[in-house]
């Protein structure tokens, strides 16, 4: 069996590591003419890093993460709502990652030349669209420039090009472009001094206003992290035209993000310290797109950002991409038959993937802080007596809905 990979992501470079461990030849076409360590700071759950260990990689993820101890939800105003230990700390077979995102591409990446070799990762190949062809899937391609390049045919082809995805655009060409939320993220990575245990993540404040603050790798000194900071704010409303393209290469204006921080209390964290020390800031809409029923089309099917674009909410981004490999994987190993081995896949994913989708639009588990804030604006002195643990931990584990 031959299978091309349409994107060099997360996503797709975990899915060829992954088809390679099964026996499975597979080609990724990437249209950049490099893979780009691009992005800033994301988490990865236990449920990925179980796969990501079992390609071998949980020694680079060691060297290049950190191991996430604890998660704490504030309000905007610093007053503690959620308190929980993560992955291993949690009693999880394997922890749960902290890491930069471009690294953690850069290490699947060169794990992917190791294993499969360089010349299966074609450089500058732009999908302008495929065919179903009976028993093969026939792709084709430009280079930057537009010159056309030779088809390519194989016996499955996997969209994993992101929330912009060319193959999901030809399967629904009337979709149309992502759907904002009306909030902006800005993003940004500092030399910082550890706080607490140096493996604590604090997001502070719902979906009007919130600050996100981890550690995701040693710094360069003795005791500094590089850590990871995300200010998300409402500007607008959901389906609004979004201001500027969702991209993870837009500059962000530190001009514009700074008075925003004023309404931020992270207990033991500077934030306007943290943020003003970056030497890079980022700003993209947080867009996703509406889940679809299926994923396939014949012989092509969707994976990660292209199948279930999401909000970053829950540590589920690359998470799920992650996942939707290993069950793809999982069943082109359990079927003879590529379409029965899709439609397995399918069964697996699509509808586990539509419901994180959708509990991300209302915050997630992060939907706790927006309920607390709702109930006590001006804050409060007993968060029992607001709302009660049970109430709080239903929300946290997507059991209870906030209306």
């Amino acid at each position: 069996m031959k299978v091309i990979i349409i994107g060099a992501g997360i996503a797709g470079l975990a899915t060829a590591l992954m088809l390679e461990s099964e026996g499975i030849r597979a080609d990724l076409y990437e249209q950049s003419p490099e893979i780009r360590e691009l992005g800033v700071g994301i988490n990865v759950l236990p449920q990925a890093i179980t796969e990501l260990s079992r390609l071998g990689l949980l020694a680079d993820l060691e060297a290049n993460g950190v191991r996430t101890r604890e998660l704490v939800y504030f309000t905007r105003r610093g007053q503690e709502v959620w308190r929980e230990f993560r992955g291993q700390f949690a009693g999880h077979d394997a922890p749960q990652f902290s890491i930069h995102r471009g690294r953690l591409q850069g290490l699947i990446a060169r794990s992917v030349h190791e294993r499969l070799g360089a010349n299966r990762v074609h450089l500058n190949h732009r999908l302008i669209g495929y065919r179903n062809e009976g028993d093969s899937v026939m792709a084709q391609f430009t280079d930057a420039s537009g010159r056309s390049l030779p088809p390519v045919r194989a016996d499955l082809l996997i969209g994993a090009d992101g929330i912009h995805s060319a193959v999901r655009a030809q399967m629904h060409p009337d979709e149309g472009t992502p759907r904002w939320s009306g909030a902006i993220i800005w993003r940004g990575a500092s030399e910082w001094p550890a706080f607490l245990d140096g493996q604590t993540m604090f997001i502070g404040g719902g979906l009007l206003g919130k600050a996100v603050v981890y550690p995701i790798a040693p710094g360069e000194g003795k005791d500094p992290r590089l850590t990871n900071w995300a200010i998300v704010q409402k500007v607008g409303e959901r389906n609004d035209p979004m201001p500027v393209r969702q991209d993870w290469s837009v500059s962000g204006q530190r001009g514009e993000l700074l008075p925003l921080l004023d309404q931020f209390e992270l207990p033991g964290v500077d934030l306007i310290g943290l943020v003003s020390s970056a030497r890079e800031v980022w700003q993209y809409p947080m867009c996703d797109r509406d889940p679809l029923d299926g994923w396939s089309e014949g012989r092509a099917t969707l994976i990660g950002d292209a199948a279930h674009p999401m909000y970053p909410v829950g540590s589920n981004g690359a998470s799920q991409a992650i996942l939707d490999a290993r069950a793809l994987a999982d069943g082109l190993r359990a079927e003879s038959d590529p379409l029965a081995a899709l439609s397995r896949y399918e069964s697996q994913r699509v509808a586990a993937t539509a419901s994180i989708v959708l509990a991300n639009r209302r915050g997630g588990p992060e939907e706790v802080i927006d309920a607390v804030e709702a109930l006590a604006p001006d804050g409060f002195t007993d968060i029992d007596a607001v709302l009660p643990f049970q109430d709080r931990q239903q929300i946290v584990r997507g059991i209870r809905k906030v209306s």
